[in-house]
């Protein structure tokens, strides 16, 4: 996704919901308790030496985890074979046999990191990282069919791991089976060479692409053994994770894998995905920075290289993502999508209040008054006074939190709604915007004196065990939380995000009413396309500040 980078660094479709089915599911799930009782008897069963420990059978062999309160955790799971030596810039292979228990009771190390921003411990990385953890509620029947959750991680395409957003609760609250992922990342899982694309006519460099449809396929395969439903399936993802949802939706080999999509903060609109030229491009500038540089021998060259050496080549170069314009994303997802040729799905779709204090102040803590004006200025032309007149400092109260609203409003939360109306016209379709004044943010990534609540990833610790958030959740946070988690599992089972005892949420129509997520009320805001001035950005040509 490249906008995102930019800010850091500097056949079939699924058949969607008739409208008699979904209105059924809508009465249906607003007449049921938030959360099903667990069923009677057991899925995965303890071990064969007497142990409490909850062991499953797959295919690839038997799966020994752990229990913890009323959740059960498979951990470290392989979904495909390690993409190392031979297999390193290759689609993923299946995942290896092995006899007796194998114990799924750690997380695996996360992928190799290409940006320096991301993880509590940087030496719990390595090549060897297609695996998955898996959360289910204690006490589930192997038949009980539960619908599924599968998360992908952001991080720019370049940085983050599953293994820092814990299921337990969520699964265990909104009696679901969650799965939380972990990708190739960087060059290793994003790299456009044509040398790669004649091994492989499939693709053209987008590995992580292909590890998440791995990922779904694992899951349609296996997740009946832990007590889910592969007839069920929600993709879901944040940031770059959403991006990847969007490259899904709109990639051939990924239909009929999930049911469902949640987006958030990553509208497709916002995604420009590279074509092959882009990345072919991007990829001959990496390998030429890895010593790489021949044509002839670069794909061996890069097989070769130390990982470190290519983590270290890619601080010079661009990475953007999955490319578009072959067999396995033939279209950019906004055209996909627009044109009707998707995967369709019910979707959900939201953004954060403030989304872009994050970005500013990462990369411009200290800016000034005159330094705001200027980079409007010089960013919009002409509309540029007209941009200070309605983002002006002295509304806002500092150059950073009118920059902020200004950035957030024109691209996160207008493109937001210009998606959500996109699937809106197709399938069911349901806007959120989360707006907590007080939210945890980003441990590490806090700026001493800038207000950074309701920034780029502030609604993770709500809905998931999210280790990277800097300080705990308070009563009435834990309160929201709560609501999320329930709509959220709503969506996953019915296909529409209506809780029993919560505000009701409406399908977004042709006025783009959005649920507002708050601690203090939890309401439907018709106004969100004027409270973020899309109106006036819609008729704006593309730009950047």
């Amino acid at each position: 996704m490249r906008w995102l980078s930019t800010r850091i660094a500097r056949v079939s479709p699924a058949r969607p919901l008739s409208a008699t089915a979904f209105a059924l599911a809508v009465l249906f799930a607003a007449a049921l308790p938030a959360a099903a009782a667990a069923s009677p008897g057991s899925g995965p069963g303890g071990g064969p030496d007497g142990s409490s420990r909850p062991v499953v059978a797959l295919a690839q062999g038997a799966l020994r985890g752990r229990a913890e309160g009323g959740v059960q955790e498979f951990l470290g799971v392989p979904y495909a074979a390690p993409p190392v030596g031979e297999l390193r810039l290759r689609a993923p292979a299946e995942p290896q046999r092995w006899s007796g228990i194998r114990e799924a009771d750690r997380q695996a190390p996360a992928c190799l990191q290409f940006s320096p921003f991301g993880l509590r411990d940087p030496r719990a990385v390595s090549e060897d990282c297609l695996y998955l953890d898996v959360y289910l509620p204690r006490g589930v029947r192997a038949d009980a069919r539960l619908p599924v959750i599968l998360w992908m991680h952001g991080g720019a395409y370049s940085q983050g791991t599953g293994t820092q957003f814990g299921g337990g609760a969520m699964a265990e609250l909104t009696h679901s089976v969650v799965i939380s992922i972990n990708y190739r990342l960087g060059q290793l899982g994003y790299l456009g060479l044509p040398e790669l694309t004649r091994q492989d006519a499939r693709h053209s460099g987008s590995f992580g692409l292909m590890d998440q449809i791995a990922a779904l396929r694992w899951t349609r395969e296996n997740i009946g053994a832990f007590g889910g439903n592969p007839g069920n399936v929600t993709v879901s993802g944040q940031s770059a994770g959403s991006g990847s949802v969007c490259a899904l939706l709109a990639a051939p080999s990924a239909a009929g894998l999930f049911h469902r999509a949640v987006l958030q903060s990553g509208p497709c609109t916002l995604l420009r995905t590279p074509d092959s030229a882009r990345a072919e491009s991007e990829a001959r500038a990496f390998a030429a920075g890895a010593g790489c540089a021949d044509p002839a021998a670069a794909v061996a060259c890069l097989r070769a290289a130390p990982g470190a050496a290519l983590v270290d080549a890619a601080r010079t170069a661009a990475t953007s993502g999955p490319a578009s314009g072959d067999g396995l994303l033939p279209q950019e997802p906004a055209v996909a999508i627009a044109a009707g040729t998707w995967n369709k799905v019910p979707v959900m779709i939201g953004n954060t209040r403030s989304e872009d204090r994050f970005f500013v102040a990462l990369t411009q803590p200290g800016l000034t008054e005159q330094q705001y004006a200027e980079q409007v200025l010089a960013g919009y032309g002409a509309a540029g006074p007209e941009v200070l007149a309605r983002y002006p400092v002295a509304a806002y109260g500092s150059p950073y939190l009118a920059l902020s609203a200004l950035m957030t409003d024109s691209t996160f939360a207008c493109e937001t709604a210009a998606t959500a109306q996109l699937f809106a016209r197709q399938v069911p379709t349901f806007a959120y915007e989360f707006d907590d004044p007080d939210s945890p943010t980003l441990a590490g990534a806090q700026v001493p004196g800038l207000d950074e609540s309701n920034a780029h990833s502030a609604e993770l610790a709500y809905l998931y065990e999210f280790t990277m958030g800097d300080r705990p959740l308070t009563p009435v946070q834990v309160a929201l939380a709560t609501r999320m988690k329930r709509y959220w599992g709503a969506f996953a089972r019915y296909g529409a995000p209506l809780a029993a005892g919560q505000t009701p949420w409406p399908v977004t129509g042709p006025a783009g009413a959005v649920l507002t997520l708050s601690p203090t009320a939890t309401r439907i805001d018709p106004a969100f396309a004027a409270d973020h001035q899309c109106g006036f950005w819609k008729a704006q040509p593309p730009r950047s500040v």
